[in-house]
């Protein structure tokens, strides 16, 4: 659920989070504060951070997100591990399945199958993301790291914060793309025209991508993708922005597009440091029988 608060400024003078806490007395400024970090504020249309100071007949619009009670419990649901000791886990997500529970999808996760799979789990996280570093799409298949105590969560996430960690995927995009290799280095933020979508945008989150051609296809090219940056949706949205969206993509593709269960984008390499031996960890994901079958029926 959601509800739209809008206000005028007249008088109102500092921080944008300041004078929202003064309007709507309700709130708390921890609240306001977490509401502006997750782009659910806008001032005359635009994104804006806590610390900008408003200025007389600023339009402030707030999405209000209403609070939904959500509770996890362990489901006996199949789940690929491809690694597991005592401090780590590497798990093959297959696509169609949520990483953690979410209002719209409060059971069938991976966080559930992995509370009855996994004995222990790190707790850094709130109780519907135990153990989750980092996440991948619903619709995108491939490799997640998990942690199974806090030291071991607090080393991988360090690792994606510096970008030591390597995480490579494979995407079948629409169109050929005319250069062997690029990098796409723009900044992403909530979609202004559909607040359910990330965009390039002014002001957005840094974002890099590089990625280079494996093979060319009659209208279509698969490129293997490598993330500096772990943005909401990143490949999805470059690609797009780039004339050259993924392939099945419901959100950033045409929707006259190839047969299948959604974006053809595939976590194939994920590599990182052991948080306790300080071994290199290196793991490949072969593509779903679905993403092969229909790589070998593309015309070139």
């Amino acid at each position: 659920m959601e509800e739209k608060l809008n206000m005028i400024v007249t008088d109102q003078k500092g921080r944008i989070d300041k004078v929202i806490v003064e309007t709507f007395k309700e709130f708390s400024r921890s609240q306001i504060q977490q509401w502006l970090k997750d782009e659910f504020v806008t001032v005359n249309g635009e994104v804006v951070k806590a610390n900008y100071k408003v200025k007389a007949d600023d339009a402030i619009e707030i999405i209000r997100q209403e609070p939904v009670e959500l509770t996890v419990e362990a489901e006996n649901i199949p789940l690929e591990i491809v690694y597991e000791d005592e401090d780590v886990v590497v798990v093959n997500k297959p696509q169609g399945m949520v990483v953690h529970p979410s209002a719209g999808h409060p059971s069938g996760t991976m966080v559930n199958a992995l509370l009855y799979h996994i004995k222990n789990l790190s707790s850094i996280n709130d109780v519907i993301r135990p153990g989750i570093v980092h996440r991948i799409d619903k619709d995108t298949s491939g490799l997640l790291m998990v942690a199974k105590n806090d030291e071991a969560h607090e080393s991988l996430s360090k690792q994606l914060k510096d970008k030591t960690a390597t995480r490579r995927y494979i995407a079948l995009v629409h169109g050929e793309i005319p250069h062997e290799k690029g990098t796409i280095d723009a900044p992403i933020g909530r979609s202004k025209l559909n607040r359910q979508s990330q965009a390039v945008i002014e002001g957005g989150k840094p974002a890099v991508t590089h990625f280079k051609v494996i093979d060319n296809f009659e209208e279509f090219t698969l490129i293997e993708c490598q993330l500096e940056t772990g943005r909401t949706h990143q490949i999805r949205v470059h690609m797009q922005y780039i004339k050259f969206p993924i392939a099945g993509d419901p959100l950033y593709g045409p929707r006259k597009t190839l047969p299948g269960n959604g974006q053809f984008l595939h976590a194939k390499v994920l590599g990182f440091t052991h948080p306790k031996t300080g071994e290199e960890m290196y793991f490949e994901a072969p593509l779903p029988p679905l993403f092969e079958e229909t790589l070998a029926n593309l015309p070139k």
